[in-house]
């Protein structure tokens, strides 16, 4: 660098020459930011890595040495899938079937009740507008896990104790603010006149939002989706609180069994279980993330 100065240093201001020794100066200084960048990124990332690769590593291996040399590899960790690896433990497809239908379920009420409501909000002025909205944002940054109490005899009082159905509307019914202000941003993005084009040419209020509203917020509505269905899929303080029938157990409680008693866990299964629990919503994850990059708090990305 400093005898870069001292090339240019000499030379007229608007010089070809020195012109072509400060861009190379800055590409220097670009590549050595670019270089810490990926540098930070995989020393942040080592230690997830380093983690999952212990999970596959002890997943398909007989024993670790040391906890991390494989000794001998075998698939028997995985007789979960057709066999039951104890009499205490439900049938591994009725379990993720009830996972599945966790996460499938708040992810639609999310859809149904998050959409039109943000559009609402967004839309209309009515008397409360501005209180509905701080209130969305209040009962959003409330912890729910302190509601765990009064949740439980509310479920016990309609019925819904050690069921899925309970679960998920208790689920959905805390991430609804989320979902609301996410929609809102979106549905904010929307000109107003876009909308009123369509009113002018005679479409009802109705017709207008399903036929030009709705298509331009899809990528909003697909990352609601997937944040839904992904916080679903990974729930655990409410399935083990609220659920204690195996029949209606998820993987995270089938998973929480098998670390039950730490002094004859199993971790092949164990390591197994949870590969084969992150491995889908991993996969859902990878193949969808491009619409959750579309997604800020205040709508889209420019």
């Amino acid at each position: 660098m400093a005898q870069l100065k001292q090339e240019i240093a000499h030379l007229p201001r608007f010089s070809p020459e020195r012109l072509r020794i400060e861009a190379r100066k800055e590409q220097r200084k670009a590549r050595l930011l670019t270089l810490f960048i990926y540098t930070f990124l995989i020393v942040a990332s080592l230690p997830i890595i380093l983690g999952y690769g212990w999970l596959v590593l002890n997943s398909f291996s007989e024993t670790l040495a040391y906890g991390v040399l494989p000794k001998g590899w075998t698939i028997k960790n995985f007789r979960f899938l057709w066999e039951l690896p104890s009499r205490y433990y439900p049938d591994l497809w009725r379990t993720t079937w009830n996972t599945l239908l966790l996460a499938v379920g708040m992810t639609i009420i999310m859809i149904l009740v998050a959409t039109p409501t943000a559009y609402v909000i967004s839309r209309m002025k009515f008397p409360g507008r501005n209180m509905m909205l701080a209130m969305t944002l209040i009962l959003h940054s409330f912890p729910g896990v302190t509601l765990l109490i009064s949740l439980y005899y509310v479920l016990r009082s309609l019925g819904l104790l050690n069921s899925i159905v309970g679960v998920f509307l208790v689920k959905a019914g805390l991430m609804l603010p989320l979902g609301i202000w996410i929609m809102k941003g979106f549905f904010d993005n929307i000109s107003w006149d876009v909308e009123m084009s369509g009113l002018v040419d005679g479409a009802t209020r109705m017709q207008t939002l399903y036929k030009i509203i709705l298509p331009q917020v899809k990528p909003g509505i697909a990352a609601m989706a997937i944040f839904s269905f992904i916080n679903g899929w990974s729930e655990y303080i409410y399935v083990i609180t609220f659920i204690q029938k195996k029949e209606s157990w998820t993987l995270s409680s089938y998973v929480n069994s098998i670390i039950g008693d730490f002094q004859f866990i199993d971790y092949g299964l164990l390591s197994a279980t949870a590969l084969f629990y992150i491995l889908p919503v991993l996969l859902f994850f990878i193949f969808t993330q491009k619409y959750l990059m579309t997604v800020t708090f205040g709508g889209t990305k420019g």
